[in-house]
């Protein structure tokens, strides 16, 4: 018998729904309990490396993956003026039968989990959040903002950066801007785009694209953080056009189709890391509730999948909840996701400094350690 026969999974993003996944799969009672009243309707695109794509297979959503997304395995790096210097290829950190690199829509990727779930047996319920924990020896009895109460042997924060399982545990852990912001658009690809390329320079600090389709993609523009909040659409995206200009080659093509102003996302990097175990008895913390990075490495959504997939084997494989199983955790988790959070915070400061570090060393680096299964 697995360690838990009913779970409670705080949060809808990845992290949460892999991990509703995986213990559904083997019978396991799972809810998942969801704040926003649609998680598949926001983001603009998302860059999946290899190793998310490993755990994407191991959720038997692999197929569906592709269908939605586009795959390539090389990055291009290019000159503001749209020279490209070179082209290499990207490390298959999945396995050489999966690509190295999928681009997809957002929102795409949380149906396509949403729904695996759903067709195991998963109960969802949208726009529900916790009010209360209340823990003891055998398990957790949750309040919910619609008033109802559930008991479980386990529950999941996988509520994000601001995470209110976090706090509810009394956890403190100071979340800290890198100094970063980013411009996202999401398009349509020219056909001439077939992988990320990206620039270091020009009026940006980066300026890049990721293919998500046959028809779609999005571009990024990376700038020292500013407020932006008071800006209406419009002026968000002449702004966006506007830095946009300072590079050429295939940027001339997508610039020509920057004209939605709904399109244009804006957000500030931030970072934590929380130290030492990440659970508190029969609560446990996932995804960006307890690591976030900045996307310099595009690592952030294969390391929420990663804790999904080392927590439901864990979880399987015990018979008991027990503090050999979550040293174990800390012990697969911690190092590899305090590794990517510290070299992709590293790479962003590089760029802030104007300092020519080691990027290409770094990034093999981290390629390197995530090839192998956590």
């Amino acid at each position: 018998m697995p360690a838990v026969s009913s779970v409670l999974v705080i949060g809808g993003g990845a992290a949460g729904t892999a991990t509703a996944i995986l213990l559904a799969e083997r019978g396991v009672a799972v809810d998942l309990v969801e704040i926003k009243t649609d998680a598949t309707t926001t983001g603009s695109g998302i860059t999946l490396q290899g190793n998310a794509l490993r755990v994407l297979r191991q959720l038997g959503v692999w197929e569906a993956v592709l269908a939605a997304g586009y795959p390539f395995n090389s990055v291009g790096m290019r000159t503001p003026d749209g020279t490209l210097l070179f082209e290499i290829p990207d490390i298959r950190t999945g396995g050489p039968d999966l690509p190295a690199t999928l681009g997809m829509p957002r929102p795409d990727l949380a149906r396509v989990l949403l729904d695996r779930a759903t067709s195991l047996g998963v109960k969802v319920r949208f726009g529900t959040t916790c009010t209360d924990l209340d823990q003891d020896d055998t398990g957790v009895r949750v309040t919910f903002s619609d008033g109802s109460h559930g008991r479980y042997d386990l529950a999941v924060g996988a509520d994000g950066v601001r995470s209110w399982t976090r706090q509810a545990l009394g956890v403190q852990l100071e979340t800290r801007p890198t100094g970063m912001g980013i411009w996202r658009v999401f398009t349509r690809r020219p056909a001439s785009i077939t992988r990320t390329d990206m620039v270091h320079g020009g009026p940006c600090h980066i300026a890049g694209y990721c293919p998500t389709g046959e028809d779609s993609l999005y571009a990024y523009l990376v700038e020292d953080a500013t407020d932006r909040s008071a800006l209406t659409p419009d002026a968000r995206l002449a702004i966006v056009r506007g830095l946009a200009a300072g590079y050429h080659g295939p940027w001339d093509e997508i610039r020509e189709h920057l004209t939605d102003p709904s399109a244009v996302n804006y957000t500030r990097f931030e970072t934590h890391f929380l130290d030492g175990p990440w659970h508190r008895g029969r609560v446990v913390l996932i995804g960006d509730a307890v690591h976030v990075c900045p996307p310099t490495l595009a690592q952030g959504a294969a390391q929420a999948l990663e804790d999904a997939a080392v927590l439901a084997e864990l979880l399987l494989a015990a018979d008991r909840l027990d503090e050999a199983l979550w040293t174990d955790f800390t012990a697969r988790r911690a190092a590899r996701a305090r590794a990517v959070v510290d070299a992709s915070v590293q790479i962003g400061q590089w760029l802030l400094d104007r300092e020519r570090g080691d990027v290409p060393g770094l990034i093999r680096d981290i390629s390197t350690l995530v090839r192998d299964p956590a």
